[in-house]
């Protein structure tokens, strides 16, 4: 009976051996209804073929499942099984399975029959703004064609999470669906639907662990992070991740920089405290609180240890702070007197120093200060790279840095504020460079290459305007990097000849046969081009009527001899010059001008009603500019003193000023005029710069024979805009918040009429401090926004001058500079002292637009 048992048992095994073999159709491997893991065999594969694949390559496909034609495999197996693990472990596919189409003896043919997962039609994302929804389509790169599966949905969320987050949106509601593209076969569009609910801010930060330090310092030092606060006046900040690990790092350096070196935030946490807000739980260890002790000085042989000690200003016993004492070895210090710009700005251009921590001990550092001076270094060579269209000597003359000099660190940052003022090169791209390869280390020489960005820097002016029934239109041309010594090259005309940084202008204004003005001015800064000698020559006429048009037509009702009329135009010539002392930073300049007017039916506008006024002055100015960029400067200064004097004709003259035609009075304007203006640039905190302003005016005369001129004074409110002004002959002082000319001295007299016939003030005092910040600085636009308080009045003589008695106002505005415009500026002003006799909406100009065209002078 027993071997009757195997003889059944082994003709089983054979017959289902047998059947094995002989298989023809195909059979799902995947199946254990088909195969069993308890008989398996071996077979050499004699073929693999890839079912289902649209868009996939079968080659790869193949490498992945890792089936070789020839090589040998246990069926079924866990080579077999590994087959769909490794293909489904791609993300690619819904389903793969693996069948054996044929067995022919030893020989098995595979079939792996994959059906791939929908590819990617579109994502549409609904809930957010327009340019929200663009930013994050450009983060998805949401290409049509990729597989939709759950690794992109993933990625698609955690993408919008991280945008929104980055916003203040903590904590959206994110829906992500997926629809069939009914268009395109195997094709899936992904839905996303987005509720941003609302911003978050930070409603309260919690501090433990400290013992030193108070939560409120700590809350303090914790910048850019703003807690809600009974006394804040805009309500508390809205947190950002960013924000928040910038102001951790600030907050522990700020602990070190007071002498807590092991200061550290042992964990933190951020969780919600509402819908609407945040709060903050950070614990702190402090550590020990260390000092400087003994400080040693290794490598040095230019300066002795007692010298450098006097230079690095940190005693021993001091705080110990790694950032004061970085900084007064490696600098940027703000005089320049850290220990590297000593050294750098003699020569020694290798000149490196490191700090070492020789010992701690108790409460106590001390420290070995490691100096590697290296070689002096001269130059050998100076560079310009990039200046396309400037000329190398207009660029050369303004590097302070010459071959055969020392190398100089501050020098090298002087050149790059001297070619920054040119205005022809985009100043944030203004890079010096040390190529190692011109580095002679035997000889101690090296070239110097500045590297500059060429930007448009010539502008046009096109303007117009309706009002009083008339049109008025505006045309300018500013040239600011014109070539004389090019004008009669005909290939240099594209359009105009440029590349020797002079400066041509000239512009055009009017409204017909009632206001005409034009004006051109010339300027070259190098005269001869071997010197700093600065040449201006500039001439203009205008001529205006006024009353006897109508005002809704614009027509002339009366004849031209019964017009009110003013005809204006005059010439200056002006020199300049760069001053060595008090230092390299001050500079001087005169200039002689020539004006004429002519008045007709003036009545009481002026103290003469027809006839002609001669003015020849002399203008002597003294100034003094560190400012370190001339669109959005950060830091320096600029102060200008000028005095205009004419001759004092009353002195030898035998006119009568009392009782002679006015024609005869007033042919020839004499006054002396003073003007002071200075300008301060300070960085506050990151980008944010402080800018401070005061500037006064006088115009006086000689004695009292003659009355002050009416010409030369000072007309203080509105955007400070010359242009279409009655009187052309004042200066325009602007004050936002204000109309053009309404602040007048009370001893004027109040109401409108009294302003209309206002011809300017001889005494004007006007303060200014504006905050600004930038939005874009590139050398396509340069854009800042600002917030301004000012204060100003004018007096007709000094005994009603009274600086505490002031016309104030204050606003928001922003700047946008454009190579092409100019600087174009829009403010928001409020004034807080009305005019009196004046109705609200008179005195009053809320809005300001401005256009400046350049920096102008010298």
């Amino acid at each position: 009976m027993k071997r009757l048992y195997i003889l059944i048992l082994a003709f089983i095994l054979v017959k289902t051996s047998t059947t094995f073999a002989q298989v023809n159709g195909p059979i799902n491997l995947t199946d254990p209804d088909e195969f069993s893991y308890l008989q398996p065999k071996d077979y050499v594969i004699a073929g693999v073929t890839i079912t289902g694949t649209q868009y996939l390559d079968t080659d790869v496909l193949l490498t992945i499942s890792k089936l070789t034609v020839g090589q040998y495999i246990e069926v079924p197996s866990e080579a077999t099984s590994n087959v769909i693990k490794d293909l489904m472990a791609q993300n690619l596919f819904e389903d793969v399975q693996l069948w054996a189409t044929r067995i022919q003896g030893e020989n098995i043919f595979f079939e792996i029959r994959v059906k791939e997962r929908p590819r990617l039609t579109r994502i549409d994302i609904n809930g957010l703004s327009k340019s929200q929804t663009e930013e994050i389509q450009k983060r998805l790169n949401a290409n049509t064609g990729r597989i939709v599966n759950d690794n992109l949905l993933q990625s698609t969320r955690n993408t919008i999470t991280k945008f929104l987050r980055e916003k203040s949106y903590l904590y959206p509601d994110i829906k992500i669906k997926t629809l069939k593209d009914s268009s395109q076969a195997n094709n899936e569009i992904v839905q996303v639907d987005v509720q941003k609910n609302k911003k978050i801010k930070v409603n309260s930060v919690n501090f433990s662990g400290n013992k030193e330090f108070s939560s409120r310092e700590l809350k303090r030092y914790l910048k850019g992070i703003r807690p809600r606060k009974w006394t804040r006046i805009f309500g508390p900040g809205k947190f950002k991740d960013e924000k928040y690990k910038e102001a951790k790092e600030k907050l522990i350096a700020k602990l070190q920089d007071k002498g807590y070196r092991d200061a550290q935030i042992i964990r933190d946490s951020v969780y919600r405290y509402d819908n609407n807000e945040v709060a903050i739980d950070i614990e702190i260890y402090e550590g020990p609180r260390y000092y400087v002790g003994n400080i040693e000085w290794t490598g040095n042989t230019k300066f002795t240890d007692s010298v450098l000690n006097i230079i690095l200003g940190i005693e021993k016993g001091s705080v110990y702070s790694e950032e004061k004492i970085h900084t007064k070895l490696m600098g940027p210090t703000r005089n320049g007197d850290d220990i590297s710009a000593i050294y750098q700005n003699d020569g020694y251009l290798t000149f490196s120093i490191n700090p070492v921590i020789k010992r701690i001990y108790n409460d106590t550092i001390d420290l070995e200060i490691q100096v590697s001076e290296g070689k002096q270094y001269t130059i050998n060579n100076v560079i310009v790279k990039g200046n396309d269209v400037t000329n190398d000597r207009v660029v050369l003359r303004s590097i302070y840095i010459k071959p055969g000099q020392k190398y100089s660190r501050e020098l090298i940052m002087r050149s790059i504020r001297e070619i920054s003022q040119l205005g022809m090169f985009d100043e944030q791209k203004i890079t010096p460079d040390i190529p190692t390869s011109t580095m002679n280390h035997d000889e101690g020489t090296t070239d110097i290459v500045f590297n500059v960005v060429e930007k448009p820097s010539d502008q046009v002016e096109l303007s117009g305007g309706y009002g009083a029934g008339q049109i008025i239109g505006t045309l300018g041309l500013t040239f600011n990097n014109f070539s004389t010594s090019n004008f009669f090259k005909k290939e240099a005309w594209k359009p105009l000849p440029r590349g020797d940084g002079q400066k041509l202008s000239i512009r055009g204004q009017t409204s017909g046969k009632r206001y005409q003005s034009y004006s051109f001015s010339f300027s070259e800064p190098w005269l001869g081009g071997k010197k700093p000698i600065y040449f201006g020559l500039s001439a203009y006429t205008s001529s205006s009527s006024y009353g006897g048009f109508d005002y809704y037509t614009g027509r002339q009702i009366i004849s031209d001899s019964q017009l009110q009329r003013i005809w204006m135009s005059g010439v200056t010539a002006s020199l300049g010059k760069r001053l060595q002392w008090p230092d390299n930073y001050f500079q001087i300049s005169s200039a002689l001008s020539f004006q004429r007017y002519k008045l007709q039916n003036f009545g009481d506008y002026f103290l003469f009603s027809n006839g002609t006024a001669y003015n020849i002055n002399f203008t002597q100015e003294i100034s003094r500019n560190s400012v370190d960029a001339p669109i959005y400067p950060t830091s320096g200064s600029h102060i200008r003193l000028s005095v205009s004097v004419t001759p004092p004709y009353s002195s030898w003259n035998n006119i009568d000023y009392k009782n002679d035609p006015d024609n005869v009075r007033y042919k020839w304007t004499e006054y002396h005029k003073w003007k002071f203006d200075s300008q301060w640039y300070t960085k506050i905190v990151g980008k944010l710069i402080l800018k401070t302003q005061a500037q006064f005016g006088y115009l006086g005369k000689y004695n009292d024979r003659t009355e002050t001129s009416t010409f030369e004074r000072f007309k203080l409110g509105g955007d400070g805009m010359q242009g279409f002004d009655f009187l052309q002959g004042s200066e325009i002082i602007a004050m936002r918040g204000y109309a053009n000319g309404v602040i007048i001295p009370q001893s004027t007299g109040n109401g409108m009429q009294n302003i209309a016939i206002n011809s300017g003030s001889p005494i004007y005092a006007k303060y200014q401090i504006e905050l600004r910040h930038p939005i874009m600085l590139n050398d396509q636009a340069t854009v800042f926004a600002l917030a301004f308080a000012e204060a100003g009045n004018t007096w007709n003589k000094f005994s009603e001058v009274n600086p505490f008695k002031m016309r104030r106002s204050a606003g928001v505005g922003a700047r946008i500079f454009l190579p092409i415009f100019g600087m174009l500026g829009i403010d928001y002003g409020h004034a807080f002292d009305p005019i009196p006799g004046m109705r609200t909406d008179a005195w009053k100009q809320s809005f300001t637009f401005s256009i400046i065209q350049s920096m102008g002078g010298f």
